[in-house]
């Protein structure tokens, strides 16, 4: 799936994962948890990454394999550093308003792997199936 960097798109984005999760046969908590580390991502890629721009583009590709489901959202932006991103933990960061975003996906998927360059961040989630 292709979309602007627009949030008018982001229901398109639920329906998209509602579908995928179905078909690969998450369980009801797994299908929700990857609901929300898919929203926030791409929010974080329309907002940080694109910079609100409709002419660049966050991509969502998923991959069926036969104990997981490989999800990537990608983005146009200008990459980043994870190791750089404040840990929202912190009693200094706790009143922020931003910056849980990341954090909150590595806690509710199972691997995530964040492969950014100045070309665009790619973040890639793994989920395995409830029952391998």
């Amino acid at each position: 799936m292709v979309i602007s960097s627009e949030f008018a798109n982001l229901p398109k984005v639920e329906e998209f994962t509602v579908a995928f999760c179905k078909k690969a046969r998450l369980a009801e908590d797994q299908s929700d948890n990857m609901a929300i580390a898919i929203t926030e991502l791409v929010n974080n890629a329309i907002i940080h990454a694109n910079k609100h721009d409709p002419r660049k583009s966050v991509t969502i590709r998923v991959c069926y394999e036969p104990n997981c489901v490989i999800v990537s959202v990608i983005d146009e932006g200008g990459g980043f550093d994870p190791d750089q991103v404040a840990n929202p933990t912190d009693p200094q960061n706790l009143w922020k308003q931003n910056g849980r975003g990341i954090f909150l996906v590595r806690n509710l998927i199972d691997e995530v792997e964040i492969n950014s360059s100045p070309k665009g961040t790619e973040v890639v989630l793994t989920e395995y199936h409830p029952d391998k």
